[in-house]
């Protein structure tokens, strides 16, 4: 007889932690990316930042964005 493993596999792992998080904070998104902010701040290590910020890219298609963020349609 073929006995299956008991131990949990790595991706296993990570999907059980990730409820927990998840469980812990109601599904709340915001609420668990402020708390791992404040425990990134809390730990005292180096934190990297971008040396730009995030520029607005030309959306894909071809078409041009307009300065108040619209796309206009690609040219044919």
């Amino acid at each position: 007889m073929i006995q299956k493993s008991t131990a949990e596999t790595p991706i296993e792992e990570i999907h059980r932690i990730r409820r927990e998080i998840s469980d812990r904070f109601g599904g709340d998104i915001a609420a668990i990316a402020a708390d791992a902010d404040r425990r990134a701040k809390a730990s005292g290590r180096p934190i990297w930042q971008a040396e730009t910020t995030n520029q607005t890219m030309q959306r894909s298609g071809g078409g041009d964005v307009s300065g108040n963020g619209d796309s206009t349609p690609a040219a044919r």
